[in-house]
């Protein structure tokens, strides 16, 4: 029986990416977001449908009577807003009979919280100092430059390099950032898939070569065991099931440590696929309790290049999404501010 799929943030790099490999296989692809003109929307054959931001009160209601309307088996979000959201309604999409693909929401605060994924993977992952920017931060000992970020964050927004103590005046002291070690060297993101069951049934790194504002645009595969020990072991630290992205990078000798975990599907999926994991396929599967296939996780030395593409779609269609997400909207509020997609914000590694 072919199985229905509701994909959330289809304006995003992680939601595009997930419809654009769902497609090649016997699934019947919903694609949703909240904003009329997000390219994912035009990329399937089944009509869209528009929801509010993963932020929203009414989030999960409207994506619950998707699922009661157009018969969705799995749920699979793609923005970090809406995955403890939706990780807290799993039992009432259960009862609808549809699966959503999120880890715990126990998990999920660990991981999206930097400082609390650090204190809970340090003991089996090499991490960078951490602490927490509070009135109580001392940086006698520190090593200038050190990097600032919010606690909690996506994308790169609000890192920065910090090379005077004193510009750390400018920040708030109240414990909602942090200030972290600096890694100089290379940078990687390895793509894993942890089972139900706990197995790490895939890791592949992935060298990020060039990046634009948080996105690589340039990454080419690499074999390499310690990075997929350390991405295996930084995700069961966390008690993550499912797809999840781990950011490793090394420090100034050359010793890989944990940047970061987007327990989600990544922007750049697509060399993941090419290097033979099809991370969306296998974590469906796995998802609807059907076996997987014995060289699931083994992957080629591939490369990556990211491109602007383009697509003429039905303007009949895109103008009846923007009349729907007109009338959603409140009449005071200015047309600027109209659709702004934070999954379109999203920049997925």
């Amino acid at each position: 029986m072919t199985v229905r799929v509701l994909v959330t943030g289809a304006g995003g790099a992680a939601g595009t990416a997930v419809l654009r490999a769902l497609v090649d296989h016997d699934v019947e692809l919903v694609a949703v977001d909240c904003d009329p003109h997000a390219a994912g929307l035009y990329l399937t054959d089944e009509a869209p449908a528009l929801v509010p931001r993963g932020d929203d009160p009414g989030f999960v209601a409207a994506v619950a009577e998707l699922v009661r309307d157009r018969r969705i088996d799995v749920v699979i979000p793609t923005v970090d807003e809406e995955l403890i959201v939706l990780a807290r309604a799993v039992p009432a999409f259960a009862a609808d009979g549809a699966l959503v693909m999120v880890p715990s929401a126990d998990s999920l605060a660990r991981t999206l919280d930097k400082h609390r994924l650090v204190t809970a993977a340090a003991a089996t992952v090499p991490c960078p100092r951490t602490e927490l920017l509070d009135a109580a931060l001392e940086l006698a000992g520190w090593e200038l430059p050190l990097i600032v970020k919010p606690r909690s964050g996506r994308g790169g927004v609000g890192v920065a390099l910090i090379e005077d103590a004193g510009a750390l005046a400018a920040y708030p002291h109240d414990g909602t950032w942090i200030v972290q070690e600096l890694l100089p060297g290379e940078e990687y993101s390895v793509d894993t898939l942890v089972a139900g069951t706990g197995e790490i049934v895939a890791a592949v790194p992935r060298l990020r070569l060039k990046v634009d504002s948080g996105v690589a645009v340039t990454a080419r595969t690499v074999h390499d065991d310690e990075l997929e020990r350390l991405a295996g072991a930084a995700v069961r630290a966390t008690g993550l099931r499912g797809p999840a992205n781990v950011q490793l990078r090394r420090d100034r000798a050359g010793r890989p440590r944990l940047l970061e975990i987007n327990p989600r599907f990544p922007g750049t999926l697509a060399i993941t696929i090419a290097a033979g994991v099809d991370l969306p396929w296998l974590a469906l599967l796995d998802l609807l309790g059907r076996p997987l296939p014995p060289d699931a996780g083994r992957f080629a030395d591939v490369a990556l290049v990211r491109y602007l593409d383009d697509r003429a779609v039905d303007r009949a269609l895109m103008t009846r999404l923007e009349h729907d997400a007109a009338a959603r909207e409140p009449p005071d509020r200015p047309d600027a501010q109209r659709h702004v997609s934070r999954q379109q914000q999203d920049t997925a590694t």
